[in-house]
């Protein structure tokens, strides 16, 4: 059972060199390919005809699915994409670990680039704009609002300091959807980021839901109501939603689901068992939370010390 004291909320780190700490090879990794990528586009601007996700081009183009989600064209979008993915992957790698975090990553950023792809062919089918056939897409945000999606899976009761809002986990998905959504009303050159964000967003969340090994269990999938389809909506939505929501769960899991009552029968039978797996969840988020916390209080009074150290020597 978690304490009713809860630990002080993360946020951004701050410090010029505290930034630069505690970030995994694999973050740093992709950081370093968003980087590559985005500066081999500016000088050699051809190549995004190569990378980027052209639907017309895509076949025989077919790398364009995979490698789309790594160009960013323009140096915010490097930016922000680059400060999130080391954020947000520091934060869910310690309890994900490498390899799945890993696997998280390309299922996002493939079954993305997917769903773009067949969204494109499907409105120039309908609008036979042309437009829609031949803009290059591409961008990280895709896997960026998956990890968010990660987030409020493990995290979701706990605040989070993101720049100026502190803001729960659980909502943090639904935000980023409703902002986008708003934006692109506004502001037409961003359009083109919508699908990504949208579609990173519930292809996470089918994966994370449906399809993820549990380690404590051997079993796929996350069940527990805390993280159901209408959990992104507000309350007042979801009588409506849920039983939507039930027929594409019966028509797309309700074997595996079968699969999966037999071999826990005994663990399924027990009541709360999603709410009690969901618990652990938290506990376990909130845990590698609390350890960053101290890590980062140990690394200020480690500097804290040095200084007066040399001060006293002056």
């Amino acid at each position: 059972m978690m304490s009713s004291a809860s630990p002080p909320a993360p946020s951004l780190p701050s410090g010029g060199g505290s930034f630069f700490r505690g970030y995994t090879k694999l973050c740093k990794g992709l950081a370093v390919i968003l980087l590559l990528v985005h500066l081999l586009v500016q000088l050699f601007p051809s190549a995004i005809n190569y990378l980027a996700l052209i639907p017309a081009r895509t076949i025989p183009f077919a790398w364009n699915l995979i490698t789309a989600g790594y160009v960013e064209q323009t140096i915010p979008g490097v930016i922000i994409s680059i400060i999130g993915l080391l954020l947000f992957g520091k934060l869910l790698e310690p309890l994900w670990g490498t390899k799945e975090l890993s696997k998280f990553v390309f299922v996002v950023n493939f079954s993305t680039s997917m769903c773009v792809f067949i969204t494109a062919i499907a409105v120039y089918y309908v609008t036979q704009q042309e437009s829609y056939l031949y803009t290059p897409l591409s961008g990280f945000y895709g896997v960026l609002s998956g990890l968010l999606v990660g987030i409020k899976q493990l995290m979701p009761d706990q605040e989070l300091n993101l720049f100026v809002l502190k803001i729960k986990g659980k909502w943090i998905p639904s935000l980023i959807a409703l902002i986008s959504v708003v934006v692109s009303f506004f502001m037409k050159d961003l359009v083109s980021y919508l699908p990504v964000i949208l579609f990173g967003i519930y292809m996470s969340w089918i994966y994370l839901r449906y399809f993820q090994k549990r380690l404590e269990t051997g079993l796929k999938g996350d069940p527990s109501e805390e993280f159901s389809f209408s959990s992104f909506f507000p309350a007042f939505l979801r009588p409506v939603l849920d039983p939507i929501a039930s027929i594409f769960h019966r028509l797309l899991c309700g074997r595996s689901d079968r699969a999966d009552r037999g071999q826990t029968l005994e663990t399924s039978s027990l009541p709360g068992s999603d709410s009690t797996e969901a618990n652990r969840r938290r506990e376990r988020g909130q845990r590698a939370l609390e350890q960053r916390l101290a890590e980062k209080l140990a690394a200020v009074k480690s500097t804290e010390s040095t200084s007066l150290d040399a001060s006293d020597k002056v």
